[in-house]
């Protein structure tokens, strides 16, 4: 059997005296899309920063990637280790270039002309940001930002790509422009992600397999397809 890109086992995390997660089991295959959908409050951004160990949460559980256990490694590890964080709302440094973003997603990389060739390589799949290099990112509009965001952590050639409500604050028509790049860079680069959505529909149409959330558990998970036509999904995320 295949070790997955990222296997987390009974997680559990809280803020204080706040407990948001209980007893959270998944994984994400190599080269797959998996989805994490849930209401307000269910526990989707707390998933993702327990994955990465961020001190503002604590949680207990084991994070294992390519099957070595991390669960105890410093953030700035477990980016070494494979993994780029997409947070909510972008998190670019708005002073910087769009330029000077890219350079500090590959902080970790040495390599000065593969990373000027992944770049280029996310010029041209992202052209309105080679336009917009010597720009600040704060000048950037909303989906431009995203688009950097996203381009910044794949600076670092991640195993796994985790991407928070990446639709956030976006006109529908980027929304499904986004995506539709997470399709290719998914088919065409092989990048692997894990994705914290809100909006149902267009995640689980590029998805592989998916988890719902309740209150800081799976409730439900499945095939992309089988959770788009579970009447419960319908009803809560998809508007039937």
């Amino acid at each position: 059997m295949t070790t997955p890109t990222l296997r987390v086992s009974n997680l559990e995390a809280s803020y204080g005296q706040i407990d948001v997660l209980r007893g959270l089991n998944f994984e994400v295959g190599e080269g797959e899309v998996v989805v994490v959908l849930g209401a307000n409050g269910s526990g989707k951004t707390t998933t993702l920063r327990s994955i990465c160990n961020m001190p503002i949460v604590d949680s207990s559980g084991t994070i294992e990637v390519d099957g070595v256990d991390v669960s105890n490694a410093d953030t700035g590890s477990i980016v070494a280790r494979g993994l780029a964080h997409v947070p909510q709302g972008r998190g670019t440094f708005p002073e910087l270039s769009t330029y000077d973003n890219l350079m500090i997603g590959a902080y970790v990389r040495k390599d000065r002309k593969a990373i000027e060739e992944d770049i280029t390589r996310w010029f041209d799949m992202f052209p309105v940001l080679k336009e917009r290099r010597n720009q600040t990112a704060g000048s950037l509009s909303g989906g431009e930002q995203q688009m950097l965001a996203v381009s910044r952590a794949l600076m670092s050639r991640p195993k796994l790509l985790l991407l928070d409500e990446p639709s956030l604050g976006l006109a529908p028509i980027i929304i499904e422009n986004l995506f539709d790049t997470f399709s290719r860079l998914n088919s065409e680069e092989g990048v692997t992600m894990l994705i914290v959505e809100q909006n149902a529909n267009l995640a689980l149409n590029i998805a592989d397999r998916g988890y719902v959330l309740e209150a800081g558990e799976i409730a439900l998970a499945g095939d992309a397809e089988k959770l788009k036509n579970d009447p419960a999904v319908q009803e809560a995320y998809l508007g039937a």
